[in-house]
């Protein structure tokens, strides 16, 4: 079955069609840069001209940078603050004529290694990290999902949020070696460890291409491995969520 994934981050939006039974992405990645605004109206557009660039009919699914609740964004995270309390299916919805279902970015890129990539029959308590403008994280427990666990979030030092110090816009930002950043992101995971003990952390979103550079700075005792599916499993993720959570935005329109 054929489904279009959506990738939502906060430099892009990206989209490809996807193969919901094995995985396999259909076509090319399709990219639009996120709009300056970050504003619910403006993105929408930006998503409707990813499905219109494929032409396509049928359910889509949608990995979201920030705390989503049955289609209902709960947190701006690194978007404009007007998102909150959006049902973001409905707004999807209303200005494609899809029925959309989004969740968590992280939740979806988890989605993806879960069921297709090294997380893949792996039990206990799996967490699913995705570095980016901010660091999302996804929880598994024996394959099921735990929604929204925003590790990203937790206070440090002088920021309201870890990932203000630690994600890869902060790199970026304070144009820092992968030497003197991956010393701060092994400092995250000291605390994801200290807080919730993981059996296995998997390190996704656009910085694990540079693997290489920084794991051998990752010292805590939790087997920590990178998503082989890396940056696109923020695609192939939202397209097998969108059939197992199946809260899909209220059909408004027909094209």
């Amino acid at each position: 079955m054929e489904i279009l994934g959506i990738d939502i981050g906060g430099s892009g939006i990206k989209g490809a069609l996807v193969n919901a039974e094995t995985g396999e992405m259909l076509t090319k990645r399709h990219r639009i840069p996120t709009p300056n605004s970050r504003k619910p109206n403006d993105m929408a557009e930006v998503v409707k001209q990813i499905v219109d660039h494929f032409n396509y009919e049928g359910p889509v699914g949608c990995g979201f940078p920030t705390i989503v609740k049955n289609g209902v964004c709960q947190s701006a995270g690194n978007l404009h603050p007007s998102w909150v309390n959006v049902n973001i299916d409905e707004l999807f919805t209303a200005a494609t004529g899809h029925e959309f279902t989004v969740l968590n970015d992280a939740d979806a890129a988890g989605y993806a290694s879960m069921n297709y990539g090294i997380g893949k029959g792996k039990s206990g308590l799996v967490i699913m990290i995705t570095i980016g403008t901010g660091l999302g994280s996804g929880a598994f427990y024996n394959g099921i999902l735990l929604p929204n666990f925003e590790l990203g979030q937790i206070p440090y030092k002088k920021f309201d949020k870890i990932e203000q110090w630690a994600a890869a816009s902060a790199k970026e930002r304070e144009n820092l070696s992968y030497e003197k950043w991956g010393k701060r992101f092994n400092k995250f995971l000291k605390y994801v460890e200290l807080i919730i003990s993981p059996d296995l952390i998997i390190v996704g979103g656009g910085t694990s291409k540079k693997w290489k550079e920084f794991s051998h700075l990752i010292t805590i005792e939790t087997e920590v491995v990178k998503a082989e599916l890396m940056n696109n499993a923020g695609i192939i993720g939202p397209a097998v969520a969108c059939l197992r959570e199946q809260h899909h935005g209220h059909l408004t329109q027909k094209r």
